[in-house]
């Protein structure tokens, strides 16, 4: 089972940017626990990140016929891509969308998830262990 893992804009500076909110790991150290996650559920986790909206895209159509699932916390792209949703919604690969913290108790700009749609599932609020709990979820999802 392989999985690819997007990361979007601004979650490279996880661990400086408002520690507060997203805690103080590293988009690496993050990155790590879910391959090594991924390895006790016998799955291969291939992650990339780009702050870069065009590059996503692209990500995301070169997974067709690579990748059995996708983990994507597209950032701030998620108020505002046509363009990711519409990548994901072409690809057709399962997708469990990911965030660090509670978008619906934020700002309300926030509040609303163009990706939502089209992907299985949305698993929020709950920091770095956003990512395992997505993990599991599309690992039973796969299975």
């Amino acid at each position: 089972m392989k999985i690819l893992l997007i990361n979007g804009a601004n979650l490279n500076m996880l661990g400086i940017r408002e520690p507060e909110k997203y805690g103080e790991k590293s988009l690496k150290e993050i990155e790590e626990a879910v391959i090594a996650k991924g390895k006790e559920l016998g799955a291969e986790i291939y992650p990339y990140q780009s702050n870069i909206e065009g590059e996503i895209v692209e990500q995301i159509q070169k997974a067709l016929g690579v990748y059995d699932g996708i983990l994507i916390n597209a950032g701030g792209y998620t108020h505002t891509s046509i363009v990711i949703r519409d990548a994901l919604s072409a690809v057709k690969i399962p997708a469990i969308e990911v965030h660090m913290t509670n978008i619906h108790s934020r700002e309300e700009f926030r509040h609303t998830s163009l990706l939502s749609g089209v992907c299985k599932g949305t698993i929020a609020g709950f920091g770095d262990n956003s990512y395992i709990l997505a993990l599991e979820g599309l690992v039973k999802l796969l299975a």
